[in-house]
């Protein structure tokens, strides 16, 4: 018989599994995933990080979109939700607003928040929803056919642009922070260490959060451009990400193959629309607003 321990989550985990296992629906493994992409290095990070966070994961939910990234909501042991496409954002907001004590995070990639979905994510921005996103960029579509995708670098080839990209792609930091975020980060799947520590920090704030991690798709993205294995992206991402904390997110747009610049942009406090909301009815109607219990609208026993 196998011994067992007690995670800081309260959750059994035996003594031969993975530190993550408790966090992971592991009936559903093996996962779908190309070998070599990033995203399960990411999931990995986010796990670690609820974990050192000792976040109460019945109080957790995650949502996620279409694509490949999407499928995170379908791997994680916690509530979740896998909505359709680009509607990841708009599915957290009410589920939010409905359960305001839950922490809900967004867990999807780039063609799904910021291509489909992407006026949903300037007015939740906008409005500075309790949300944390997390958006992992591999710069193209990779589940539909390696399509342009809205943060393909100028010059990259996809299946729809196989002579070069000439349009120009979202930087994201800058889009997430003129838009009203107040937390900005960007990291690569090569950075763990850090990507844990700034998915902990982001936990432990308030209103909209938005992560963006840089990761390899070697699958499409890779073979299109001719940029070797996945070894080879990760080496990549070694020898041109550089860290610059506070860096004006105005001026950290992606080059094809050039550097990545990486940190924490953006890290100030505002007050979140639920807040605002709040204040304003109270101001507004006095004793006939009745707020929303903190355990939720619905019926608790």
């Amino acid at each position: 018989m196998s011994r067992v321990t007690e995670s800081a989550a309260g959750r059994e985990v035996a003594s031969q599994e993975h530190p993550v296992a408790p966090y992971l629906r592991m009936d559903r493994m093996p996962h779908i995933w190309c070998p070599t992409c990033g995203i399960g290095t990411v999931v990995k990070c986010f796990a670690t990080a609820l974990e050192e966070a000792k976040i109460d994961l019945d109080k957790m939910a995650i949502v996620s979109g279409i694509g490949c990234t999407g499928r995170v909501a379908g791997y994680m042991n916690l509530d979740a939700f896998h909505t359709t496409h680009g509607r990841a954002i708009p599915f957290a907001t009410g589920l939010k607003l409905g359960r305001p004590e839950l922490k809900v995070t967004v867990f999807s990639g780039d063609g799904d928040l910021v291509g489909i979905g992407g006026n949903h994510f300037i007015h939740t921005a906008r409005r500075n929803m309790d949300l944390l996103v997390i958006l992992v960029n591999n710069f193209i579509y990779g589940m539909t056919g390696g399509q342009n995708a809205p943060t393909t670098p100028l010059g990259a080839k996809t299946s729809t642009m196989p002579y070069g990209n000439f349009e120009r792609p979202f930087n994201l930091p800058h889009l997430a922070a003129s838009c009203g975020a107040v937390y900005v980060a960007r990291w690569t799947s090569l950075h763990t260490r850090r990507l844990t520590r700034s998915f902990k920090e982001a936990l432990g704030r308030k209103g909209f959060r938005f992560i963006e991690v840089i990761a390899p798709c070697s699958t499409l993205y890779a073979r299109l451009n001719r940029l070797g294995t996945g070894f080879d992206l990760m080496r990549f991402y070694h020898d041109n990400a550089e860290i610059r904390h506070g860096a004006d997110p105005r001026e950290v747009d992606i080059g094809f193959q050039e550097k990545i610049v990486c940190g924490k942009f953006i890290d100030e406090e505002r007050p979140t629309f639920s807040e605002l909301m709040h204040a304003h009815y109270e101001k507004t109607l006095g004793d006939k607003y009745v707020p929303m219990p903190p355990e939720g609208g619905w019926t608790h026993e």
